[in-house]
C-alpha cells in the first residue's frame, strides 16, 4: 500500500517541525544567564509555595499547605505577631474571612489551589484601628496540581525511555540509534509502508535533536526533571510545620515565619541622631562611706557572742545593737601587780574610815573642824571608787556595738577567738546605698548621668558623686552613686562604666543585643524580606550599657534584628 506524495510530504514536514521545535526549546529551556527583573529573593526550592506583601504597618505571608492558605501578619517595623486582627482576602471563589489559630497566624481554605498555577489575592488587613489592603500573588510549581496525572501511554513511556537511553550514551550512542531507526525506515519504504516510515523518522529526530538539546553541556535533565515534582510534591503535602530555617549560599539567612515565631525575632528601624560620646572605664562597687562602718576591738582580747549570739551574714542589725563581747585577758604579772593595788587601796580605806568615824565624833564637840570632817569623807570615797574599778577591769568585757544601721556584710567572729586591738569583726553596709568607683584617663563631664554594666548583661543607673585630684596607677578615681534597684549586687563585684566625655557624636543607636561577632567582625542582621536575613558588617562605639552607636556600614530606615540576633547568627 502506497500514499501520495503530497501526503508523505506534509508528515515529513511535520517531523521535521517537532524536531526543530524540540532542539530549540531545550536550547531556550537551557540558557544561562537570563534576567526575570526586580523581583524579591525566592525562598528555597525545599520551601512550600509563598507570598508576601507589606504596608507602612504590616507584614503579610500566605503559605500554601496543602488544601489551605496559612497567613503570617506581623507588625512592619518590629516584627512582632499582631494578635486579633480581621483578615479578609478576596480569592478566586470570593472573599473569605480568614480564622485565627494563635500567635498572629491565620488561615483560609483553599479549595481552588488545584485550578491554577498563579493566583492574585487580595488581603483587608484591619488592627487597632488601623486598616490596610495588601496584594499578594502565590504562585505553584508546575508539580503542585492536587489532581492526579494522566498515565502515560505504552508508546510514550517507551519513547521516554528510549530518549533517556539516547541521552544517556551521549553523541556516539545517538548516532548508533539513528542509523538502526534509518535502517528500519528503508525496510519499511520498501516494503511499502510509506506512512509509518515516516512516523519512525519523525520519532527518530524528535528523539535525537530533543534529547541532545536537554541534554546540552553534560548535564543530564532527563533524571532531574522527576525531582523537582517529587521534592515540591513533598513540601506541600507536608506543610509549614516542617520547614526549617537555613543560611543560604550568599549568606543570607532563610527563616520562615513559624521559625521566626520560635525564636522570638523582633527588629526596630534605625534612626540617625546626635547621641553624647561615651567611654569605657574599669570600675568596681564599693560601699557609701555615709552608710557603712566596720566594728572592731579597741583593746586586745577573746571574743564572745551576745546572749543572742553573733548576727549572721545578710541579717539587718540597728545602730546601738551589741554584736559580740571582747574579754582582755590579765597575765599573771598584771594579776600579782592588781592584788597588791587592791591590798593597799583597801588598807588605806580601813584606816580612813576609822579617821571618819573619829572626825564625826570631835565635830560634835567643835574639837574638830567640819571641813576637815568633809575631807576625809572625800577621801574614802575616792578609794572605794578606784577599788570598784579595780574590780571591774578584771571581769566587765568591752561591748562590740553597731555604728550604722544596715547588714552584715563580712563577719570574722568566732566564739573564744582571741582578738588584737583594731581587729575587724564585722562590716556593716546599707545595700541600698552603694558606689561604683572607676578609674578614668580622659575627661568626664561631671554631673552627667552614666550607666554600668553588669558580667551578666543587667545595666545600673549611676549618678556623679565626684572625681579625685591624686592619681591612681596614671589615672583619676571618680565616683558615682548607684541610683534604682541594686538586687544582686556585691561589694568588690566588677562593672564597666559608661561615663559621658561631653562631646557628641552622629550615628544610629541599636541595642547590643542586636551586635553579633563573626569571622568577618561586628555585623548586625538586616531584615530585607518577610523572611530573608543578611548580615551587615558594621563599625560601633560604645553608648551606653544598653545601646551601642552605628558609625559605619548601615544605612538609616533599615530593619535590623535586634533580640534574637545570637540565635539567627547559629542557623547553618
Amino acid at each position: 500500500m502506497s500514499i501520495p506524495a503530497a501526503a508523505a510530504l506534509r508528515v515529513l514536514s511535520v517531523s521535521l517541525a517537532l524536531a526543530i521545535a524540540s532542539l530549540l526549546g531545550g536550547r531556550v529551556l537551557a540558557h544561562e544567564g537570563h534576567d526575570h527583573g526586580a523581583e524579591p529573593p525566592a525562598p528555597p526550592v525545599q520551601a512550600a509555595p509563598r507570598a508576601e506583601a507589606h504596608s507602612a504597618d504590616f507584614e503579610l505571608v500566605a503559605v500554601a499547605a496543602g488544601p489551605t492558605i496559612r497567613l503570617y501578619l506581623d507588625r512592619y517595623a518590629t516584627n512582632e505577631p499582631v494578635l486579633g486582627a480581621g483578615l479578609e482576602i478576596e480569592t478566586p471563589d470570593g472573599s473569605v474571612a480568614a480564622t485565627a489559630v494563635g500567635g498572629g497566624v491565620y488561615e483560609i481554605p483553599a479549595p481552588w489551589l488545584a485550578r491554577s498555577r498563579d493566583h492574585d489575592l487580595l488581603a483587608t488587613v484591619t488592627a487597632d484601628g488601623v486598616t490596610d489592603v495588601l496584594a499578594l500573588d502565590l504562585h505553584l510549581p508546575a508539580a503542585l496540581s492536587v489532581s492526579a496525572a494522566p498515565s502515560p501511554t505504552p508508546e510514550a513511556a517507551w519513547l521516554a525511555q528510549l530518549r533517556r537511553h539516547l541521552t544517556h550514551q551521549g553523541p556516539v550512542g545517538a548516532a548508533a540509534g539513528g542509523f538502526l531507526l534509518g535502517l528500519a525506515v528503508i525496510m519499511l519504504l520498501r516494503a511499502g509502508r510509506a506512512l509509518p516510515a515516516f512516523a519512525v523518522l519523525a520519532v527518530t529526530l524528535t528523539v535525537l535533536f530533543g534529547g541532545a538539546a536537554f541534554a546540552h553541556d553534560g548535564h543530564d535533565h532527563g533524571a532531574e526533571a522527576a525531582a523537582p515534582v517529587q521534592g515540591a510534591a513533598l513540601t506541600l503535602s507536608a506543610g509549614p510545620g516542617l520547614e526549617r530555617a537555613r543560611r543560604l549560599p550568599d549568606g543570607a539567612v532563610f527563616v520562615p515565619k513559624s521559625t521566626q515565631r520560635l525564636l522570638t525575632l523582633r527588629t526596630g528601624l534605625t534612626g540617625l541622631a546626635e547621641h553624647r560620646r561615651t567611654v569605657e572605664l574599669p570600675g568596681r562597687v564599693i560601699a557609701d562611706p555615709n552608710a557603712s562602718g566596720v566594728v572592731q576591738s579597741s583593746v586586745g582580747g577573746r571574743l564572745a557572742p551576745p546572749p543572742g549570739g553573733f548576727p549572721n551574714l545578710g541579717a539587718r542589725v540597728r545602730r546601738g545593737d551589741v554584736l559580740g563581747t571582747v574579754t582582755p585577758p590579765v597575765q599573771a604579772v598584771d594579776q600579782s601587780d592588781m592584788r597588791q593595788t587592791q591590798g593597799d587601796l583597801d588598807q588605806q580605806i580601813a584606816i580612813t574610815g576609822r579617821k571618819v568615824a573619829r572626825y564625826e565624833r570631835l565635830a560634835a564637840t567643835g574639837a574638830v573642824a567640819q571641813t576637815a570632817l568633809e575631807d576625809a569623807r572625800a577621801e574614802l570615797a575616792g578609794l572605794k571608787d578606784r577599788r570598784a574599778a579595780l574590780d571591774t577591769i578584771r571581769r566587765a568585757p568591752e561591748e562590740l556595738v553597731a555604728p550604722v544601721d544596715g547588714v552584715i556584710a563580712e563577719r570574722a567572729a568566732i566564739a573564744g577567738q582571741m582578738a588584737a586591738p583594731g581587729t575587724m569583726v564585722f562590716r556593716i553596709v546599707d545595700p541600698d546605698r552603694l558606689y561604683v568607683e572607676a578609674l578614668s584617663f580622659v575627661g568626664l563631664d561631671a554631673g552627667a548621668a552614666a550607666t554600668a554594666r553588669l558580667p551578666d548583661g543587667r545595666s545600673l543607673a549611676l549618678t556623679y558623686r565626684g572625681a579625685g585630684l591624686a592619681d591612681r596607677n596614671q589615672a583619676v578615681p571618680v565616683q558615682f552613686a548607684i541610683t534604682g534597684p541594686v538586687d544582686s549586687v556585691r561589694l568588690g563585684q566588677f562593672v564597666t562604666v559608661l561615663a559621658p566625655t561631653g562631646e557628641s557624636a552622629t550615628g544610629l543607636a541599636l541595642p547590643r543585643s542586636g551586635v553579633v561577632r563573626g569571622e568577618g567582625g561586628t555585623m548586625v542582621y538586616e531584615h530585607v524580606s518577610a523572611e530573608r536575613f543578611e548580615p551587615r558588617i558594621v563599625r560601633v562605639e560604645p553608648l551606653d550599657a544598653e545601646q551601642v552607636l552605628v558609625a559605619g556600614g548601615l544605612a538609616p530606615g533599615r530593619r535590623v534584628v535586634v533580640q534574637g540576633a545570637e540565635l539567627l547568627d547559629q542557623v547553618r
